[in-house]
């Protein structure tokens, strides 16, 4: 017997659904930074057993549309609902309630199943955690609750064996020797987008999309020219820095970690473009993968 079908991850921003994903893969396939907000597409991740095969998606945090691009961002969470298998709730400690309390009533009236799983429970007391425990699990009584930290590995090795057991029977969707559905080049403007996240403040890094114009795979090594997209000239200005140097820390951090997931040598070129008020045209949007 063969089990196989779609988990997918929803959630306040911030809360670890990219944590736990990774937890779940062992790879680093989503974005992960202390800054909310930071998943902007629906990544599919595939893990493997002999006689399984899990489909893991990793949605954006649940917010109210400001622009375009969050619009569409909003479409992937929504879109989460109508092909799983089996919904992860996410919450962390010390929340409250969901940023959008329609989205809330679709989770508790879930056909379903739904796991609630209340994270990083490592930042809090026994007092406090018991309390979180029943406050949710009276908010969501129609999902199964664990207490977990996804960044520690506690509790996720129980989470994974109830996600296998609650798919249903069905071949593998994917080959058993794929990781995820993105192609590579998504990945580089992933790694690239994380770095920017973590060393530039305030709006720039949600301002920036970033495009792989060419991606050349010979035997030892892989050669790379992406290219940064950014709204105004000034945001062109600080993403390159004194002399160039901020665009060099961007390319170095960012170039280590894809020879870590590529195996191979890396030689990343970048460049800065200004692209007005991308964000909301949606034919930019429709370029860079967020149509609907």
């Amino acid at each position: 017997m063969h089990k196989a079908g779609f988990v997918n991850i929803i959630g306040n921003p911030n809360v670890g659904k990219s944590t736990l994903m990774n937890a779940f893969m062992g790879e680093k396939l989503s974005i992960i930074t202390s800054k909310a907000q930071t998943t902007r597409h629906r990544i599919l991740g595939i893990v493997n057993g002999d006689d399984f095969q899990v489909v893991l998606s990793d949605t954006p945090g649940i917010i109210k549309p400001a622009y375009e691009l969050q619009e569409s961002m909003m479409y992937f969470v929504k879109s989460a609902f109508e092909d799983a298998d089996v919904l992860i709730y996410m919450i962390e400690i010390g929340e409250k309630s969901l940023k959008d309390e329609a989205f809330f009533e679709r989770i508790t009236k879930s056909k379903i199943p739904v796991l609630l799983l209340l994270n990083k429970i490592d930042t809090a007391n026994q007092e406090l955690l018991e309390e979180q425990a029943e406050f949710w699990q009276n908010k969501v009584p129609n999902a199964e609750f664990y207490p977990i930290s996804a960044l520690n590995g506690f509790n996720i090795k129980n989470v994974f064996e109830r996600i296998v057991e609650l798919l249903p029977e069905s071949p593998p969707f994917y080959p058993k020797d794929q990781l995820t559905d993105k192609p590579e080049r998504f990945f580089v403007n992933e790694a690239i987008r994380e770095k920017i996240l973590l060393y530039y403040k305030k709006e720039i890094p949600y301002a920036v999309e970033v495009d792989t114009e060419e991606f050349f795979e010979e035997e030892n090594i892989i050669r790379i020219r992406s290219v940064i997209m950014v709204e105004r000239e000034t945001q062109k200005g600080i993403i390159i820095g004194h002399k160039g140097s901020a665009l060099k820390r961007v390319g170095v951090e960012a170039r280590k970690d894809l020879e870590k997931f590529f195996g191979k040598q890396v030689h990343l070129e970048l460049y800065v473009k200004v692209n007005k008020n991308w964000r909301s045209n949606q034919n930019q949007l429709k370029r860079f993968g967020y149509n609907q």
